[in-house]
């Protein structure tokens, strides 16, 4: 019976959850396994990872295969590393000695991605918030613009002088009709001086 360590999927559609465990490889994803050995969550940032160190060590002595998923995911945790260490014949104290100063660098890494995250996050909310009141602000001032009603004209006083009143100049080139019926008109009089 070939063993595998794969990941059994858990959770609602769109948000994963896994159990890392060890199965017997002609089981369905989902189906029958042997024992549980850990979970994974990819939803949260950085991952969640839980791993039985000496379970998963067990098998893997035994000769179970890890898919490529699970193997990044025990190299992660150091699982491998102390497997590699046990093989090489290494005591357990040397062993928790390199583990432990391993483990002490890997979770300066995460909490320092864990404070720029949460640096990050706090510096795109304020951007965020920022934005927001920007909006509201000139939405406010729009709907006070359009709720406003106009100023009414003031009255003119009777003893103030009234402004003068510009007329149109009136263009003083004749018209195209103009022109035809001046020609007749001038025929027309030259007719009457002769008779």
């Amino acid at each position: 019976m070939p063993v595998k360590l794969r990941l059994r999927r858990q959770g609602r559609k769109g948000s994963p959850y896994y159990h890392i465990v060890a199965a017997d490889s002609r089981t369905t994803r989902d189906g029958k396994f042997l024992e549980r050995l850990g979970s994974y969550n990819p939803t949260a940032n950085p991952a969640e990872i839980e791993v039985n160190q000496d379970a998963a060590i067990k098998w893997l002595r035994n000769g179970a295969q890890p898919t490529k998923t699970v193997r990044a995911i025990l190299r992660y945790t150091g699982t491998t590393m102390k497997y590699a260490l046990m093989v090489q014949g290494k005591s357990e104290e040397e062993i928790e000695r390199i583990y432990g100063k391993w483990w002490a660098e890997r979770q300066a890494k995460v909490d320092a991605k864990k404070n720029r995250l949460s640096t990050d996050a706090k510096a795109d909310a304020e951007k965020r918030m920022a934005a927001e009141s920007k909006v509201r602000e000139e939405r406010a001032a729009a709907i006070i613009a359009k709720n406003t009603p106009a100023p009414m004209a003031e009255p003119v006083a009777e003893n103030e002088e009234e402004t003068p009143v510009v007329e149109a100049q009136v263009d003083e080139t004749p018209s195209a009709e103009a022109q035809e019926e001046a020609p007749a008109a001038e025929n027309n009089a030259e007719e009457s001086t002769e008779a």
